[in-house]
């Protein structure tokens, strides 16, 4: 990239967004989701499992009426910038992210969730920074991801949910939708707000090629078996296949990003979608994690190359509370 692209990335805008969002994201729970859980609730078969489905929908109302968190873990802010095409990135195009972050937690009176150090100070830093921040550059279909100059991931083609500024829950039309992605520049801001929760329900693992999608199915059934229930169900699982050990979470991550119950552009992979989804809902987890049908909204897989000694397997799930908006520069 250079400064002859059709597109430059402005620092100051970035923190702008992150900051003008923050607090409603922690108040909304996203369309796709919203819809998803009401349109579970006539078919859920567990009568507790249904109240469970009635008092979440009822909590994602009186959150964003009242401006009120739904829930109380605000969750760790994740900043993905996904560009494609003559896209010109300065290298402190997050520099005023975690500043944003501060004065919209401190604005908005959220919960600080963020310690000094994993292992050597774990004191809160009063401010939930740091921020997590990434950059991914499409590349033919895929994508390599540089986070603080190091690569991230690799991710498939099938794409997140672009929406327009201050929107969430709908595609907005494509910025290109005929050119080629090379000639294409764009530019799609994702904010996330991820709880630990969910976070800690998440897996991976590295299992041998000759595991193959049966091995995939079951370590992803397992996981959710394991640890679903304490993650807050119904869930949306984003599941990472390929790529390399480092990558194969960010693919699942990203795979959150899709609208929730959308269709995967590969009928193969769409149908291991509703397999697994299937899978889990036997598991009879249920809302809230008392019994029933609805352990999990959707399933949602990334998958990418990999080597042909391995298959990198990752699981990312989603809870209760899905905070995220996609937004086009």
């Amino acid at each position: 990239m250079n400064k002859s692209a059709s597109i430059t990335i402005d620092a100051h805008q970035v923190a702008s967004l992150v900051e003008e969002h923050l607090a409603s994201l922690a108040y909304t729970l996203r369309p796709d989701y919203r819809a998803a859980l009401e349109a579970a609730l006539p078919l859920e078969t567990s009568e507790r499992g249904r109240a469970v489905l009635e008092q979440l929908i009822a909590n994602a109302r009186l959150a964003e009426t009242e401006g009120l968190p739904l829930c109380q873990d605000t969750g760790y802010v994740w900043v993905c910038l996904e560009v494609s095409g003559p896209v010109y990135v300065p290298a402190d195009v997050f520099s005023g992210v975690d500043a944003a972050v501060a004065r919209a937690y401190k604005a908005a009176g959220l919960r600080m969730s963020m310690v000094q150090d994993a292992l050597a100070d774990r004191t809160n830093t009063a401010t939930n920074t740091p921020a997590f921040c990434e950059v991914l550059a499409q590349r033919d279909g895929a994508a390599v991801g540089q986070r603080d100059g190091a690569a991230v991931g690799q991710r498939d083609g099938a794409g997140a949910p672009v929406l327009p500024k201050g929107k969430t829950g709908a595609p907005a039309p494509s910025l290109c939708p005929t050119a080629a992605p090379s000639l294409c520049p764009t530019a799609t801001l994702h904010i996330m707000l991820k709880g630990g929760g969910s976070d800690n329900a998440s897996a991976l693992t590295m299992l041998p090629p000759g595991a193959d999608v049966e091995g995939v199915l079951d370590f992803v059934t397992q996981a959710v078996a394991d640890k679903g229930a304490n993650a807050c169900p119904p869930l949306v699982i984003g599941v990472g296949a390929g790529g390399s050990f480092d990558s194969v979470a960010s693919l699942a991550k990203h795979a959150l990003l899709r609208p929730v119950g959308s269709l995967h552009p590969n009928s193969e992979i769409a149908a291991l979608e509703e397999e697994l989804l299937a899978r889990i809902n036997a598991l009879n987890i249920g809302p809230g994690g008392l019994g029933g049908s609805t352990t999990a909204l959707a399933v949602h897989i990334a998958s990418a190359p990999s080597h042909i000694a391995s298959l990198p397997v990752a699981v990312n799930i989603g809870c209760t509370a899905q905070r995220s908006i996609s937004i086009n520069l």
